[in-house]
């Protein structure tokens, strides 16, 4: 009654630990490759402890699952491997953060310092180049959300609405370039959500940013 299981919790180790030491041993392999190759280890996993569990083989269990995995973690296209790079490109030195976040969606973070002088919404020539990249060939799926942040200098009577209209400033400028304003949402978060201390200048500075977020729809 146990043999399948045990054989199963078997594959299961030996799955996660292969596809485990081939991630760590490939720095070179995209994101999205990373994503194909998690998701087949885990429905391979997945896959060997179904077959088994219901008396099947858990190495066919094992392929089927890592095969279906495999398209389940693929779920961060080329396009958006694409733009991440050519925006760490275009962005290099700047101090602007671009990441793939846990859900699949690219966030770029702008610090304020660097795309808005202190208590104004007009965007700096230096920002324009990294919003231009964002805008360029930007699929007419892709959904955009903007959210500004402050330091907690002020009150949130000054704090809220600065937040809103520096986000609005970025929508803007993005719909001039072509991105319909139908598929920007824009936030204000004031100073609610900091990413550092604000009791010194440079957690203040890191705390007044803007961050933009592209997703694709769900299929």
């Amino acid at each position: 009654m146990n043999k399948p299981l045990t054989l199963a919790r078997i594959t299961l180790a030996a799955v996660t630990a292969l596809v485990a030491l081939s991630l760590a041993g490939c720095e070179s392999m995209s994101e999205r490759e990373k994503g194909t190759a998690t998701g087949a280890a885990i429905g391979a996993a997945a896959g060997a402890i179904i077959g088994s569990a219901t008396g099947g083989s858990a190495g066919t269990g094992a392929v089927v699952g890592g095969a279906v995995g495999a398209v389940a973690g693929n779920l961060w296209s080329k396009n958006m491997e694409d733009k991440r790079k050519a925006l760490e490109q275009t962005s290099a030195g700047t101090g602007v953060e671009v990441a793939r976040t846990t859900d699949n969606r690219l966030k770029v973070n702008v610090p304020a310092d660097f795309s808005f002088d202190v208590g104004r919404a007009d965007i700096k020539p230096g920002m324009r180049p990294v919003l231009d990249e964002i805008a360029r060939n930007l699929d007419k799926t892709v959904l955009v959300t903007i959210v500004g942040h402050t330091d907690s200098t002020g009150s949130d009577a000054i704090n809220e609405p600065l937040s809103v209209d520096r986000a609005s400033a970025v929508r803007d400028y993005l719909a001039g370039r072509g991105v319909a304003s139908s598929r920007i949402a824009v936030q204000g978060r004031g100073s609610r959500e900091p990413v550092a201390g604000n009791d010194t200048a440079a957690g203040r500075a890191q705390n007044r940013r803007v961050e933009i977020l592209l997703a694709e729809p769900a299929a």
